[in-house]
């Protein structure tokens, strides 16, 4: 680390705490030249998830913005705060093993359809009827019908 003052290369750390954050280490330094204490901090420089909209834009992916959408399609239903966040959890594992930290917002939508349909056929009803953007109680219908096909032996 380079002294801020005289731009000496080697100093010592005098202390060092976690931001209250925990995102960033603070460390006090003093420069061995000159003995003058300055502050640095350290943060992880972490590249951001992104999703890929259906139109080709890409945005931060955001965990707060799935759980939203699930919580919408679950409200009134019996399905725990801890199964969702585990569905949530999934949905983020996929996104940091991708080798490009990118996933479409279509394959997010599947996996989320799949992780519902498992917990809640309601749930999975009203998430679909909004990700696919029914446009008539015709196609409504036929992905009732679909689910009801897979639910009989």
């Amino acid at each position: 680390m380079k002294c801020p003052f005289c731009s000496h290369l080697h100093d010592r750390v005098v202390d060092s705490r976690e931001s209250k954050e925990g995102g960033a280490i603070r460390r006090r330094r003093e420069c061995l030249a000159c003995e003058r204490r300055f502050t640095t901090y350290e943060r992880i420089d972490e590249v951001p998830y992104m999703a890929v909209k259906k139109d080709g834009r890409r945005e931060k992916f955001d965990r707060q913005k799935v759980l939203g959408g699930l919580l919408k399609a679950c409200e009134k239903r019996p399905i725990s705060m801890a199964r969702l966040s585990e569905l949530v959890n999934r949905v983020e594992g996929k996104v940091s093993d991708s080798p490009d930290r990118e996933i479409s917002t279509t394959e997010i939508g599947e996996f989320l359809m799949e992780g519902l349909r498992e917990l809640d056929k309601i749930a999975y009803v009203r998430f679909a009827s909004v990700y696919r953007d029914f446009q008539d109680e015709e196609a409504f219908f036929n992905e009732l019908r679909n689910l009801m096909r897979q639910k009989l032996p």
